[in-house]
C-alpha cells in the first residue's frame, strides 16, 4: 500500500487556510485605515483652540463675543486704534447682563477719557494702570480675543478657546487690575504725581524715612524734597505724611 506523504495530503488545506487568513488581515487593515481617515476628518471639523483672523474682522469678532457675554467682560485698552475704537463703541451700548471691567493704560485714558466717563454705569468699572498691557478681551472666563503685538497700531488677532490659555490671560488681567486706580481718581490727580521722582518720595514717606535721609537717597536737596512733599500732600488732600502714603496706595500710585 502506498501512503501519501503528509505534506501532500495537507497542501490544499494549508493553501486555503492561508488565503482566508490573508483576506481577514487585509480586511482588518482596511477597516483601520477607514477608521483613521474618519477620525482625522472629525478632528478637522472641530473648532481650533486658537482661530487667527485679520484686523478687518476685528469689530465683528468683538461684537459677537461681547454680545454673548452672560457674566463678565474684561477688556484692556492700550491706546488709539481699531481695538479701542471697537471696544468703546460696543461698550457704549452696555452689555445687558454682564459686569464689565475696562482697564486702560495712561495713553488709552489720555485719548479716550471723555468716552470712558460716558460709559454706562453701574455694571461697568473703568480703571487706569501704569503696567504694560496687551490688548485683550476675556468673556465669561471661557473665551478670549487677543490682538497680536506689532509695530503697527493694529494687526492680526486670535480668538482663544483653550481653557488654560484663557485662564492665564484672565489672571494677568486680574494682576494688573489689583494695582490700578479708579478712572475718576486718575483724572483728578495731577500728572506730576505719576513721575518716577514722586513715586520715590511717596515710597519714603510710607516707609517713615526722615527728610534728610530720603533727600540723600534720591539725590535731591533737602529744600527740594520738602517742597515736593508739601505739593504731594496738597494734591492728595492728606493731613499727614502717613496719610499721603495711604492715599498713594488707594489711588494706585504705589503698590499695596
Amino acid at each position: 500500500m502506498i501512503v501519501e506523504p503528509p505534506a501532500l495530503r495537507t497542501t490544499g488545506g494549508w493553501a486555503g487556510g492561508h488565503a482566508a487568513h490573508l483576506e481577514h488581515a487585509l480586511l482588518q487593515a482596511r477597516a483601520l485605515i477607514e477608521s483613521t481617515v474618519s477620525m482625522h476628518r472629525e478632528r478637522q471639523a472641530l473648532p481650533s483652540p486658537v482661530a487667527r483672523n485679520s484686523v478687518a474682522q476685528l469689530g465683528d469678532a468683538m461684537e459677537q463675543l461681547i454680545g454673548r457675554a452672560r457674566h463678565s467682560v474684561a477688556i484692556a485698552l492700550t491706546g488709539p486704534g481699531e481695538f479701542t475704537e471697537s471696544a468703546l463703541r460696543l461698550l457704549a451700548r452696555g452689555p445687558a447682563r454682564a459686569t464689565v471691567r475696562v482697564l486702560c493704560t495712561t495713553d488709552a485714558t489720555q485719548v479716550s477719557a471723555d468716552r470712558l466717563r460716558r460709559l454706562p454705569q453701574p455694571r461697568l468699572d473703568a480703571r487706569v494702570t501704569d503696567s504694560e498691557l496687551r490688548r485683550v478681551l476675556v468673556v465669561d472666563g471661557t473665551v478670549a480675543l487677543v490682538q497680536a503685538p506689532g509695530h503697527a497700531p493694529d494687526g492680526q488677532f486670535a480668538v482663544v478657546h483653550d481653557t488654560a490659555a484663557v485662564r492665564a490671560l484672565e489672571l494677568l488681567f486680574a494682576g494688573a487690575w489689583s494695582g490700578s486706580r479708579g478712572l475718576a481718581d486718575h483724572l483728578r490727580l495731577s500728572p506730576r504725581l505719576r513721575t518716577e521722582l514722586v513715586r520715590n518720595i511717596l515710597e519714603r514717606l510710607r516707609a517713615g524715612h526722615t527728610d534728610e535721609a530720603a533727600a540723600r537717597e534720591i539725590n535731591v536737596s533737602l529744600r527740594t524734597y520738602r517742597r515736593y512733599v508739601a505739593e504731594i500732600m496738597r494734591e492728595l488732600d492728606a493731613n499727614s505724611r502717613f496719610q499721603a502714603g495711604v492715599r498713594a496706595v488707594e489711588y494706585g500710585l504705589l503698590s499695596a
